[in-house]
């Protein structure tokens, strides 16, 4: 396993770090931010002003490390917990919030935000990834596709369909996967009889690498060529960010029926936040007051954010059809018709 940034915020032996300071310091930025939005969705949820939330607390370095491996034109497609990842490449926030809510409207990023709403289905957003990596290679652009998911997924049959299709063709595709341990309540031992889930690209003719998911610097460093590889024509790799699922699989979820507590409290010595923080410090770049302005200012954008979702005029029933496409079809346009008049009745 790939481990270069350790949780004393020390660097392992003989390694360096892949970033300098301002670029850590940036991406640290978007860690906090991203725990931010992490802890008031699920604050949120429990006042019932959103639906079930998943949270992806823990798992901050390993979606925004990957994720700063892109450039603006690539293609992200995630899924329902990797809301950090999808806000770090334009996602906005006021949209990941709307779509908690149930709003059609957060399933429409911004033009130019490369980035597919998040995918609920389990493992067949891997499949969306591979062919707008194949449509990028058909149209002689140099666009990266990368997708995120959990270890569960990696029992889907689409996991494997996507992942032999970009290994026959060479797409420049990079596939991350998120082992957080649990597939809800199942453990990733009773997943996979495969020592590692990142020796399954073996099978499928590309690379695998396995980094500590809650190193920063780790992350970055396996997705930095990954990305750069696919870029150049060298075809996918697959990531496996070895990470914990700190709070429970949703808000729906008890993790205490599947799962011991000395567990996640082991795994809370490993934070991929405090770990950030205490590289920074050591090396003077970092202090108190820096991070309660940037805790303060992190906390007041998600809820900037906040506000202007629960702003926006509630979409009535008649839009269900004219959200769907840019022109609505004829079938559409006769059922909204339809539904008009009967509410009309």
């Amino acid at each position: 396993m790939l481990e270069i940034l350790q949780p004393d915020g020390s660097l392992a032996a003989d390694a360096a770090a892949p970033l300098d300071d301002e670029e850590t310091r940036l991406l640290f930025a978007a860690l906090v931010a991203a725990r931010a939005y992490d802890r008031k969705g699920t604050a949120l949820q429990k006042q019932g002003r959103l639906a079930t939330y998943a949270s992806f607390e823990g798992q901050e370095a390993a979606q925004i490390g990957a994720a700063a491996a892109l450039q603006p034109a690539d293609w992200l497609v995630a899924t329902y917990r990797d809301a950090a990842a999808m806000w770090f490449h334009g996602y906005p926030w006021m949209n990941l919030f709307l779509g908690r809510t149930g709003d059609e409207r957060g399933g429409s990023p911004p033009m130019g935000v490369n980035v597919l709403p998040p995918s609920i289905t389990v493992g067949a957003h891997m499949i969306h990834a591979v062919g707008l990596a194949w449509g990028e290679r058909l149209q002689s652009r140099d666009r990266v596709a990368m997708t995120m998911f959990g270890d569960g997924a990696t029992s889907e049959g689409d996991f494997h369909e996507a992942m032999n299709f970009a290994g026959v063709y060479q797409l420049p595709v990079v596939f991350l996967c998120q082992n957080n341990h649990y597939a809800i309540s199942l453990p990733r031992a009773e997943q996979t009889a495969s020592e590692t889930i990142a020796q399954k690209a073996d099978a499928y003719g590309f690379p695998g690498v396995q980094v500590d998911g809650n190193d920063l610097f780790a992350v970055h460093s396996a997705a930095q060529p990954a990305t750069a590889r696919a870029r150049s024509g060298g075809g996918p790799t697959l990531i496996e960010a070895v990470t914990y699922r700190m709070a429970p699989h949703t808000t729906a979820d008890d993790p205490g029926r599947y799962r011991d507590s000395n567990e996640t409290e082991a795994w809370k010595e490993r934070d991929p936040i405090a770990r950030v923080r205490r590289y920074l410090e050591s090396r003077g770049s970092w202090d108190d007051d820096r991070q309660a302005e940037l805790e303060t200012s992190a906390a007041d954008d998600v809820e900037a954010a906040i506000a202007a979702a629960e702003d926006l005029e509630p979409l009535g029933p008649a839009e269900v059809f004219s959200a769907m496409f840019a022109e609505m079809t004829p079938q559409l346009v006769r059922q909204q018709q339809a539904l008009m008049r009967y509410r009309d009745a």
